[in-house]
């Protein structure tokens, strides 16, 4: 379920950063932002738990989510997971 919470969180920033774009990277950065602090603190914990985007074998492996800008969208997000 978090992989489908990830890519969910995805298609939302990469639907901002093309309704915005003369915001464009603005407007992707600042909703991957408020995808993050609308998290509740379990759900933060429990995609820290998810392999990074792309990896092999994991839920969000080699794959659509995993390419342009859903998969950087999902790479920015498991990042700031990390950090908060």
């Amino acid at each position: 379920m978090g992989a489908h919470a990830l890519g969910a969180a995805a298609y939302a920033c990469q639907a901002v950063f093309h309704a915005e774009p003369e915001k464009g990277q603005l407007a992707w950065t600042q909703e991957i932002q408020w995808q993050v602090a609308h998290m509740t603190p379990d759900v933060r914990d429990a995609l820290r738990q998810l392999p990074p985007v792309g990896e092999p074998g994991g839920p969000l492996g080699p794959g659509l989510l995993s390419r342009g800008l859903l998969g950087e969208s999902i790479q920015r997000i498991q990042s700031t997971l990390g950090s908060t």
